[in-house]
C-alpha cells in the first residue's frame, strides 16, 4: 500500500472531499506508475481518479463501525511518535 494514502474512515469530523480526492489520486498514481500522465493518457488517468474517488465515497458511506471516532490530532501525534522511534527525533519534527 502506498504510504501517502491515509486512513479515511471513522474520523470526527469525517473525511473531506479533498482528502478523498487526494487518496484517489495517490492510488491511481501508484497503480499507473506515474505522477503525471502523458497527454495521450490524461483523460484515462482523470477518469480513473474520478471512479476511485466515487468508490471511496461509497465505501465510507456504507461502512459500519462500532468503535468511537478517532481524533485527527491524536492520530497525528501517534504517527509522529512512530516516526521518532523509527527515524529519530529530527524526522518526527518534519513529519
Amino acid at each position: 500500500m502506498c504510504r501517502n494514502i491515509r486512513v479515511l474512515s471513522n474520523f470526527e469530523p469525517p473525511a473531506t472531499e479533498d482528502e478523498i480526492e487526494a487518496a484517489a489520486l495517490q492510488y491511481v498514481r501508484k497503480v499507473s506508475g506515474t505522477t503525471k500522465p502523458s497527454a495521450a493518457n490524461q483523460e484515462a488517468f482523470d477518469e480513473a481518479v474520478r471512479v476511485v474517488a466515487e468508490a471511496t465515497r461509497a465505501l465510507l458511506g456504507e461502512l459500519v463501525i462500532k468503535a468511537p471516532p478517532r481524533d485527527r490530532e491524536t492520530e497525528a501525534a501517534k504517527a509522529r511518535a512512530r516516526a521518532a522511534e523509527r527515524y529519530g527525533p529530527r524526522a518526527a519534527a518534519t513529519a
